[in-house]
């Protein structure tokens, strides 16, 4: 078995767990044409070192998906339920006879990182963002980190329900359903949020066909729930405009201030693992720094939903965290959510 077989296997087992059955089927049967030297491995020629985060297999699946999405691969729409088909064990073949005839189309798509400005996530970081308000009943600044397509910044226009509350607009065109369990969240906190912005090193601009096709394409194909929320969130980015400045995080972090009369919040979600640690070490001195300026009434907030330990020697999870000044000494964990966001169990 070669290393990227290995890898395409694992992320087949990963799509399996996380509910799409039709990444599960077709990145096996990829797997085992790698291994016999077939049409997938000559498409992925010159990628045997890739490492494993960087997503190989999920950038080869994005990249047909994105010539479905764009109506350039007729001959597999049949196959992909977000062009009106139904998946079927033969569409495997009718990928695979796809990159033979037409592999050479696929390869210059393998450069794009996989984008999917999951905006499930929302729910856990407007969750934790209630419990911040609650705290303190301020207008909110809030900026994001890794923020793609910039759609989670309009989190505070989604509505979302649960057994934990429901909370927004019964109108509005992100729902995300039972999404909340656990401690019940004070979803009669004020929350205004009156200045937004991101950064990526990479920003996705949502109000073009390029930048719809790119997010839409990473997400998996039958995955019908996640598809509705990206088409509604991307309603309402085109609508309410957020800037997403092309910057790394901490470039970005370091002109993060604090104002009187606000309260300032730092976000992010599922990106940290791609951030070098040396960024990461100037993100959390830059926060430290106007973390002890910070006061009641101009407060920092640093809000994240990462693959982390809780403790060392756990399993990484999905935890949601908080570190707040003036407060804690140390992030406190306020929940737990799933992969691509709902549900989230709240402490």
């Amino acid at each position: 078995m070669s290393r990227q077989a290995e890898l395409v296997r694992a992320q087949a087992r990963a799509c399996g767990h996380l509910g799409s059955a039709m990444y599960d089927e077709l990145l096996t049967r990829l797997a085992d044409d790698l291994d016999a030297g077939g049409a997938t491995a000559r498409v992925l020629r010159g990628h045997e070192e890739d490492p494993g985060p960087s997503g190989l297999a999920l950038r080869l699946v994005g990249a047909v998906h994105r010539l479905v999405l764009a109506g350039s691969a007729p001959e597999l729409a049949a196959y992909y339920p977000t062009v009106g088909g139904a998946w079927a064990s033969r569409g495997s073949d009718a990928v695979l006879a796809f990159l033979a005839a037409r592999g050479e189309e696929v390869r210059p798509l393998l450069d794009q990182a996989p984008q999917t400005n999951e905006v499930g996530r929302a729910a856990a970081l407007v969750g934790g963002l209630l419990r911040q308000t609650a705290r303190w009943p301020l207008p909110v600044r809030l900026w994001e980190i890794g923020a793609s397509g910039g759609l989670n910044l309009q989190a505070d226009r989604f509505r979302v329900t649960g057994p934990a509350g429901d909370w927004g607009d019964p109108g509005a065109p992100v729902v995300l359903d039972d999404a909340w369990t656990g401690r019940p969240l004070p979803v009669d906190a004020a929350l205004q949020v009156v200045e937004r912005g991101g950064c990526d090193v990479n920003p996705v601009d949502v109000t073009t066909e390029d930048g719809r096709l790119t997010l839409t394409s990473y997400v998996w194909p039958d995955m019908t729930a996640r598809h509705e929320r990206l088409a509604g969130a991307i309603t309402l980015a085109r609508a309410h405009p957020v800037a997403v400045e092309r910057a790394d995080a901490a470039s970005y972090v370091e002109r993060l201030v604090t104002e009187q009369g606000r309260l300032t919040v730092l976000w992010h979600s599922v990106m940290w693992q791609y951030v070098p640690m040396t960024q990461q070490d100037r993100v959390l001195a830059r926060l430290e720094d106007v973390g002890r300026t910070a006061t009641d009434d101009a407060p920092l907030v640093h809000l994240y939903a990462e693959p982390t330990r809780r403790a060392p020697g756990d399993e990484h999870r999905f935890w949601v965290w908080a570190r707040s000044w003036p407060g804690a000494a140390q992030p406190e964990v306020l929940g737990r959510m799933a992969a691509h966001g709902p549900p989230v169990e709240w402490e």
